[in-house]
């Protein structure tokens, strides 16, 4: 008798049989299945059972083909119908591939080898690195389809057990977390105070920043859960792993001209999107400075082009090798991992849905990192709006990358495992019929309409917001009229009760305290949006401190707000409606968690940024 789709395709740690491993309420509710493709494939069906024939199944029961760990999402190849027969581009492409890559691999050697002739000859040489970072990568890529990577992470780990992991062992075990420890602290300070000071970047300034940082490690660890359980590997190895990202971009002219290159695709999104925008207007409406006309048509183009890539795989590609890293790194199991990695690019709901087979089962602590990786960071659609803004871009994008080690180091000093993960031990990205597309026209278009809701969200969003700000606004200044308090608002409220934030954060104690501090308070009870538009536009903020700016900059990115609390409570408990109470319980304090995660990227980035830095990556205005 034949076996059915979802019993060929279920996870065997799914299966109701082995509830009773797992002690959390809702492991024995097993309904999750998911497909063995990319939303590039077609399904592919064994032609026998699992029993049969073990081969689409690795040695330990998981399905090999949803293994990111090894890099590698598709399932063996299955003779198709020879019964009407039909030409495919897809078919074409897998029967003659190789030849596809020799030519893809001649065309990227003969461009990097001709980039490197003619620059010799210029008056003004280009940068060589992003090119030779870029071949590099394809290279790889293509080689890494007919030779296992195996031969690179075998002798890697090797390497790593004979050397760091042997002299790990001669410690004594009571002395290597507080070791471990040692070492980052004076990695941390020998990275802080080895530059010279300058007007800008005094010592004192440094100094306050550590402090603040050791502040808010130290409140999460005062009000952890349970103190006795902290994983403090993966907080030591998070925050080390935060700091590292921070000098690799504010340090070194090869992190800086990276990020830079990153952040000058993003902006050129601002210029194609509006190519659109001038047919449907003019070219004169389409230069105008308007929110409306420069950010949100950028945004639409940005979601449709990443549903885009979404079907040809390089999204599904790209967050697996970030989450096996992380999930190595940190040892952290694998849903987290993957959400984490997902947050900065595809936004807190989005991130949440890749790994939705599992969400049921999820323990309290993966439940509370599913939410602190969405607060601590934003999306990659709202990076284009910020950008279009004015911000800095290089700030916002190593920011989001920062925040994937931060919240999971945060998320776990607050709220640490005390229950036994489905997946832990394994990195995997489940899929379903709900995210294929016909075509890459076809994912074009729904990417279209997704961003086309997703910038009408934030405009009626920013709309009332801003219109109820104005309310309390009036009423509190009425108000303070009777007891002769001029201008009494919000910004002036959390401002004061943000004071402390800005000075743990290292801001300069020169004028700017106030000002970032009503910064971060309109950020945490409004959005980040509007606290963004403030630092931008506003006149008061036109004189403060390339320091200060950037500092504001790092604080600023995240979605840690009362509104947005509201769409993680949504998202999850829809997707996991026996998980409601669950989630509602533990958002608070996820959403406190994400935002001191993106305290701490703050206090980083004030700890090592240097004036040649604030100089260049000061903002223009949009």
């Amino acid at each position: 008798m034949a076996t059915p789709i979802a019993e060929v395709h279920r996870d065997p740690t799914l299966n109701a049989d082995r509830a009773r491993q797992h002690p959390h309420p809702n492991a024995g509710n097993s309904d999750a299945t998911y497909t063995v493709e990319t939303t590039v494939d077609h399904l592919h069906i064994p032609q026998q059972s699992p029993l049969s024939s073990p081969a689409p199944y690795g040695k330990d029961g998981f399905p090999a083909a949803l293994d990111v760990e090894k890099g590698s999402n598709r399932s063996q190849e299955v003779p198709q119908s020879t019964e009407n027969p039909r030409w495919t581009f897809s078919a074409f492409y897998r029967k003659y591939k190789i030849f596809f890559h020799i030519f893809f691999f001649v065309f990227f050697t003969g461009w990097w080898i001709a980039g490197l002739v003619l620059n010799q000859h210029r008056e003004k040489k280009l940068n060589w690195v992003v090119p030779f970072l870029l071949w590099l990568t394809i290279s790889l890529r293509l080689l890494f389809f007919y030779v296992p990577i195996s031969i690179i992470y075998k002798p890697m780990n090797s390497t790593w057990n004979n050397t760091i992991v042997k002299v790990g062992l001669v410690v004594p075990p009571k002395w290597r977390i507080p070791g471990a420890a040692m070492i980052v602290i004076a990695a941390f300070v020998v990275g802080t105070f080895a530059t010279e000071e300058s007007a800008g970047n005094t010592r004192d300034n440094r100094a306050v920043s550590l402090f603040g940082l050791l502040v808010f490690i130290g409140v999460l660890w005062a009000t952890s859960r349970n103190r006795k359980v902290i994983q403090w590997h993966t907080v030591i190895v998070g925050m080390l792993l935060q700091y590292i990202i921070a000098l690799f971009v504010l340090r070194t002219g090869v992190g800086f001209d990276i990020f830079q290159f990153i952040s000058g695709l993003a902006r050129s999104l601002l210029g194609f999107a509006g190519k659109g925008t001038a047919f449907l207007t003019s070219d004169a409406t389409a230069a105008l400075p308007w929110f409306l006309i420069t950010v949100l048509p950028a945004i639409i183009f940005f979601v449709a082009f990443v549903q885009m890539l979404y079907y040809f795989g390089f999204i599904q590609w790209f967050i697996g090798k970030f989450a096996v890293f992380f999930f190595w790194a940190m040892k952290v199991s694998g849903a987290e991992a993957v959400v984490a990695a997902a947050s900065p690019f595809i936004g807190q709901g989005e991130s949440a849905m890749l790994i939705r087979p599992f969400i049921p089962h999820l323990t309290q602590a993966e439940l509370h990192q599913v939410m602190c990786s969405g607060f601590a960071t934003i999306a990659g659609s709202v990076l284009i709006a910020y950008i279009g803004m004015g911000v800095n871009p290089q700030a916002l994008i190593s920011s989001c990358v920062m925040s994937i080690p931060a919240s999971l180091a945060v998320s776990k000093l607050r709220y640490p495992e005390e229950e036994e993960s489905l997946t832990a031990g394994r990195v995997v990205i489940p899929d379903d019929d709900e995210h294929k597309s016909v075509n890459a026209l076809h994912a074009l278009t729904n990417g279209a309409w997704l961003g086309l809701k997703i910038a009408g969200m934030i405009t009626s969003t920013l709309l009332c917001v801003l219109a109820l700000l104005g309310l309390a606004n009036g009423l509190l200044r009425w108000w303070g009229t009777y007891l002769n308090i001029s201008n009494l608002s919000i910004e002036m409220i959390f401002g004061y009760l943000c004071y402390p934030i800005a000075f743990l954060l290292g801001v300069p104690r020169d004028g700017d305290l106030y000002k970032v501090a009503k910064l971060i308070g309109v950020k945490l009870i409004v959005n980040e949006f509007v606290a963004y538009d403030m630092l931008q536009r506003d006149a008061e903020y036109a004189d403060i401190s390339p320091r200060s700016r950037l500092i504001a900059t790092y604080a600023l990115c995240g979605f840690a707000n009362i509104g947005s609390l509201g769409t993680q409570i949504g998202v999850l408990s829809q997707v996991a409606p026996s998980r409601s109470a669950d989630v509602s319980r533990l958002a608070i304090s996820a959403l406190l968690s994400g935002a001191l995660s993106t305290l701490t990227s703050a206090s980083v980035a004030g700890l090592i940024v240097t004036d040649d830095v604030m100089k260049l990556v000061k903002p223009t205005s949009a």
